[in-house]
């Protein structure tokens, strides 16, 4: 099983997402906000052999655009079809496949992954690929008739384009751009456990139109809490597995599951959500803070040259220090590293299928 590498998109998507389940690995998941997160996403990838999903929330997309764009809805919907056209010129050349994915979208943000639709639509008629390998709507918040019936209005249009469509059914905690819960201790934590009867809805409703996921929630949060304020419960994943199966008569594991909030999880946990059939699982709070952590160290070695161009004792130029290039590339060697344990904590690690 071998595939081109670059951004992969519709039959090869589906193989690469078939690949993890039958060999019992999954894809990390990594939020970007610019081209030095990207890049060292795909350095870490290609480190790793490893094949990786590049992923971008709303706030990331507007970020890459320019904090200084006024126009909120065009920064985030340029800023990421400049992220994608980004990792389309240079993935193939780091030798890897890459997914490009992007995450949350609530109600309030259908309209941005429906501009990205169209992008792709564009983008599809020149190249025979779409733009992005799949989109997610987190309308987790909605009555979930509401949720997969907007859902199915997506992924109909998406379909068209060999796009996928990861949904989310039951409510991933803390808050990610916007979207989200906050998480309290001791409040009532009900909502974060998905009912394997809604994911088997889902299925009924959305399998005959198009490829798709599901974040399928087992009490995983966004960031990272004071430990014990939730628990995760991957069997949630398994129920919801077999459910489908036995009504539907399919293959082991017909669903394509998602783990979101997958900062600070046990390990034993991840093992056990990927023996469910979890293929992604998502990283950002600890790349970000691998990023900073990284940038931070290299500042506190080098406070003169962040005070001063010129040493005040020895009168040397700082300039060698101060050059961004030299801090920021701190911040990517610290981020790969984050990602040397990601991909090895997944198993992904020394499994591409880029050839």
């Amino acid at each position: 099983m071998a595939l081109k590498p670059g951004v992969v998109c519709g039959e090869d998507y589906v193989e690469l997402v078939n690949a993890c389940k039958e060999g019992g690995y999954a894809l990390a998941g990594v939020n970007c906000v610019g081209t030095n997160s990207v890049n060292a996403v795909m350095e870490a990838a290609a480190k790793n052999n490893s094949d990786v999903i590049i992923q971008f929330s709303n706030g990331g997309t507007q970020f890459f655009a320019g904090a200084a764009m006024e126009d909120a809805f065009q920064a985030k919907v340029l800023g990421a079809v400049s992220a994608a056209q980004h990792v389309h010129l240079l993935a193939e050349h780091y030798g890897i496949c890459a997914v490009l994915h992007t995450d949350h979208a609530n109600r309030k943000l259908v309209p941005w992954i429906d501009a990205l639709v169209d992008h792709s639509e564009e983008y599809y008629k020149k190249n025979g690929k779409a733009l992005y390998s799949s989109h997610m709507l987190d309308l987790s918040e909605e009555d979930i008739d509401d949720n997969l019936n907007e859902c199915a209005r997506m992924l109909e249009r998406m379909a068209k384009l060999d796009m996928s469509l990861e949904i989310e059914l039951g409510i991933t905690g803390g808050e990610e751009d916007g979207v989200g819960h906050d998480i309290e201790e001791g409040a009532d934590s009900s909502h974060l456990y998905t009912q394997p009867e809604d994911v088997l809805k889902a299925y009924d409703l959305l399998s005959p139109i198009g490829h798709f996921s599901v974040a399928a929630s087992f009490g995983n949060v966004h960031g990272v809490y004071k430990p014990g304020n939730v628990q995760l419960r991957p069997e949630i994943l398994k129920n919801s597995q077999e459910l489908v199966s036995k009504t539907h008569g399919t293959i082991d594991k017909p669903l394509n599951l998602v783990f979101h909030g997958g900062s600070g999880s046990e390990k034993d946990k991840i093992a056990a959500a990927i023996s469910y059939g979890v293929f992604k699982m998502n990283i950002d709070t600890d790349t970000q803070f691998a990023f900073s952590e990284g940038v931070g160290k290299y500042v506190e070695e080098h406070m003169n040259a962040f005070k001063h161009q010129i040493d005040p004792e020895t009168g040397a130029p700082l300039k060698k220090f101060y050059d961004p290039r030299k801090w920021l590339r701190q911040g990517e060697l610290s981020f790969v590293n984050r990602l040397d344990e990601a991909f090895e904590d997944l198993g992904s690690a020394g499994r591409s299928l880029a050839k």
